[in-house]
């Protein structure tokens, strides 16, 4: 019986040692963790600004919409960063994109994603947000595959749950900032 208890012992202090080791990793990574996770958000908002002057935060948390950014030139406000959450293939999505005042779209990027490499992961790629870019004011966004040409409808082939996911994003987002207008 004390040989069960010894190694049970022993087991624990492994353990103990174990978990102390990761909680002090924990310690020392965490900071620069979150250090390069913000500098990632603001590479990303400083891609999809278009050059213009990029201002407060509003945070939203409504759903979809995570948070705005107004953008601003001389003369006012030329549109708005948008921070959209959204579901894929592979789980939760964040996109982030510029739209101007009347809800069309600038840029966009994807910032988090677990999707499929070689399917879902074409979604972070430049090309893919380009067949968004200059639609959702007058011209729709497309909601679906089928809206869209034949070469981007073969391009993103096989990955229809991410594509249908960045879509309904991108225009949440769009339907969000005509909503705002030229207001803050």
């Amino acid at each position: 019986m004390t040989r069960y208890i010894k190694t049970g012992v022993i087991l624990f202090l492994i353990c103990a040692v174990c978990t102390a080791l990761c909680a002090l990793v924990n310690e020392v990574t965490a900071p620069r963790i979150a250090a390069n996770t913000e500098n990632d958000r603001l590479a990303a908002l400083a891609d999809v600004s278009g050059g213009f002057t990029i201002g407060e935060q509003v945070d939203v948390g409504d759903g979809s919409i995570n948070y705005y950014i107004p953008l601003t030139d001389g003369s006012g406000i030329a549109g708005y960063i948008v921070e959209l959450s959204t579901s894929g293939y592979g789980g939760a999505m964040t996109v982030v994109a510029s739209y101007k005042s009347d809800g069309t779209l600038m840029e966009a990027k994807l910032t988090s994603n677990s999707e499929t490499p070689g399917l879902g992961k074409k979604a972070e790629e430049g090309w893919y947000m380009d067949m968004f870019k200059g639609l959702g004011g007058s011209s729709p966004l497309p909601a679906s595959k089928s809206d869209l040409s034949p070469e981007d409808n073969a391009a993103v082939s096989g990955a229809s749950v991410t594509f249908g996911g960045v879509s309904s994003a991108l225009i949440s987002g769009s339907e969000f900032v005509k909503g705002l207008g030229g207001a803050v």
